[in-house]
C-alpha cells in the first residue's frame, strides 16, 4: 500500500520542525522528526562516554536505541530528555555523527518505519533526498543565517527567562532597554545572538560539506525562502501545494 508523504527538509532554525507539525496536524498525518533520532543518539553516545572514532560502538548504540516520542516529548532509555536532546552541544554532536555512513545506515530503516497509513510529513535535512526520495510533495525551507539566529536566540531567550534569568530595571535603562518583560527578552536575545549566529553557520558548514548526504534540496523540491513570513503562512502554502499535488 503506498502511503502519502510529505517531506520537509532545511538547515537548522530554519522552521520546519514548526510547519512540519502544524502541516501533520492539519492533514491528520504521523509527524517524523528525523532530527531528534540523531540527536537522540548522539546524546546517548555522549552519556556513555563513547569516543567518536569508535564506529562499531557508534553503529551498535544506533542499533539499540531506546527512544520514545509522546507528544513534543522526547524520552531516551526511559527517562524524559527533551531538553537534552534539542541543546546546542548535542545538535553539534549529531551534525559530526551523522555524517558517518555506518550511523546513518542503521538509523535509516528507523525513519522509514513511520510511514504509515494515513500519511507521514518527514521532517530533517535529507528527507527528501535519501530517505524518502519518491515523495509526491517536497519541501526545502530557508532563511538567512542571520534571520534563523534572531529566531533561535529569541527561543533560548524565553528559555532562560524561564528559568528565572533577570536583570534590575537600572540595568535594563542603562543598557538603553525597557524596564519590561519584553526588555528583558530583547537584552537577553541581543546578548547571545552572536554565539547563536556563530554556531549556525559551523553547523550549515557541517551539513553542507559531508560527503554523505550532504544538506541540499531534491532536485524536485519547491524551495520557500521563510524569512518574511510567519509559521501559520508557510503552513498555508505547503497545504495548498498539497492540495495541487493531489490533483
Amino acid at each position: 500500500m503506498s502511503v502519502s508523504i510529505v517531506t520537509i527538509d532545511g538547515p537548522v532554525a530554519s522552521g520546519k520542525g514548526t510547519v512540519a507539525r502544524q502541516v501533520a496536524e492539519a492533514l491528520g498525518f504521523h509527524l517524523l522528526d528525523s532530527g531528534a533520532i540523531y540527536r537522540a543518539h548522539a546524546l546517548a553516545c555522549l552519556s556513555r562516554k563513547i569516543d567518536f572514532n569508535e564506529i562499531s560502538s557508534l553503529e551498535r548504540q544506533a542499533k539499540a536505541l531506546s527512544l520514545k516520542f509522546l507528544g513534543e516529548s522526547i524520552w531516551l532509555d526511559g527517562v524524559e530528555a527533551t531538553a537534552e536532546v534539542r541543546s546546542e552541544a548535542v545538535g553539534m554532536a549529531a551534525s559530526t555523527l551523522s555524517a558517518i555512513p555506518q550511523v546513518r545506515a542503521a538509523l535509516l530503516q528507523r525513519q522509514r518505519d513511520f510511514a504509515v497509513a494515513p500519511g507521514l510529513v518527514a521532517d530533517g535535512r535529507d528527507m527528501g533526498t535519501i530517505v524518502f526520495p519518491s515523495a509526491p510533495l517536497k519541501i526545502y525551507l530557508t532563511a538567512t543565517a542571520q534571520v534563523r539566529a534572531e529566531r533561535r536566540a529569541g527561543q533560548i531567550a524565553k528559555q532562560r527567562l524561564a528559568a528565572g534569568e533577570s536583570l534590575s530595571a537600572k540595568q535594563l535603562i542603562e543598557k538603553g532597554k525597557p524596564p519590561t518583560i519584553e526588555g528583558l527578552l530583547e537584552t537577553i536575545r541581543a546578548q547571545i545572538q552572536p554565539d547563536v549566529e556563530a554556531q549556525i553557520r559551523r553547523r550549515d558548514s557541517q551539513d553542507k560539506s559531508r560527503t554523505i548526504a550532504p544538506l541540499k534540496p531534491a532536485l524536485d523540491a519547491i524551495v520557500i525562502d521563510n524569512a518574511e513570513h510567519s509559521p501559520s503562512e508557510t503552513v498555508a502554502v505547503v497545504l495548498s501545494l498539497w492540495k495541487l499535488r493531489l490533483k
